[in-house]
């Protein structure tokens, strides 16, 4: 029992670090709709992840099959898997690149008219849904891998997929409120999309030197907002205390 007990606890603990470059996605992707209607796509978006995950927990054959090959270029075997993460990380380049550029160049305001907001919105959801098979297929087989056991897997999943639900609004919050943060989570997601697409060649990075270096960027980004604070609430002190 302690040992399903740790294995849940750790499941968990990867699945929310494999769901975050999900979520930051979610975010940056639902920020392009008017303000009504953000909360409830990533609402739906986090929603639909689950259902990927669940469903393709329950075909896990299905899943372990995808890791075979299905041609060879080469004497090298791509497989399902392999395309999934090749179409995923291209996709994932090309958002992370388009919003950057917008960051660089500006864009129009988020506050679109009416009569395009439910294609916007369709829009968005699709994006999402493409992004959470290819999120969730790397998630299911990092959760078979880990553990044996069916239902440590499913409630791994729906415990994390509620704590991101429960964070996202903050989350999404704060990196809106940050155009550098907004601009780095982008960065991320260039950087996620490089590793899908090396991944599905056979050039496997691992995991911890993108997350370790995802950690370093956030420990950098956190000084200097720290340090902007301080110089703003220093010049507003300054200016209270200047005379007449």
């Amino acid at each position: 029992m302690v040992e399903v007990a740790g294995s849940l606890l750790l499941l968990i603990v990867l699945e929310i670090v494999l769901g975050i470059d999900n979520l930051v996605f979610i975010a940056i992707l639902a920020d392009r709709l008017p303000l009504e209607q953000r909360v409830r796509a990533r609402r739906i978006g986090l929603t639909l992840a689950l259902v990927a995950r669940i469903v393709l927990l329950a075909t896990i054959d299905a899943i372990t099959e995808l890791t075979q090959p299905l041609f060879f270029v080469l004497g090298r075997g791509f497989s399902g898997r392999d395309l999934i993460l090749f179409v995923g990380g291209l996709f994932l380049l090309y958002k992370a690149v388009h919003g950057i550029h917008e960051q660089v160049e500006g864009a129009p305001g988020n506050q679109a008219p009416r009569a395009g907001a439910v294609i916007s919105f369709r829009s968005v959801i699709t994006q999402i849904v493409l992004l959470d098979v290819v999120f969730s297929i790397d998630s299911v087989i990092t959760a078979v891998g880990t553990v044996d056991q069916i239902w440590v897997m499913v409630v791994a999943v729906v415990v994390a997929i509620v704590i991101m639900l429960a964070v996202a609004g903050t989350i999404a919050d704060f990196v809106n409120r940050h155009p550098s943060v907004k601009t780095l989570a982008l960065g991320f997601l260039l950087m996620i999309g490089m590793s899908l697409v090396a991944d599905s060649v056979g050039f496997h990075i691992p995991k911890g030197y993108i997350y370790s270096a995802m950690a370093f960027a956030v420990l950098i980004e956190a000084i200097d907002l720290i340090a902007g604070h301080r110089r703003l609430a220093a010049s507003g002190a300054a200016q209270r205390n200047a005379p007449g």
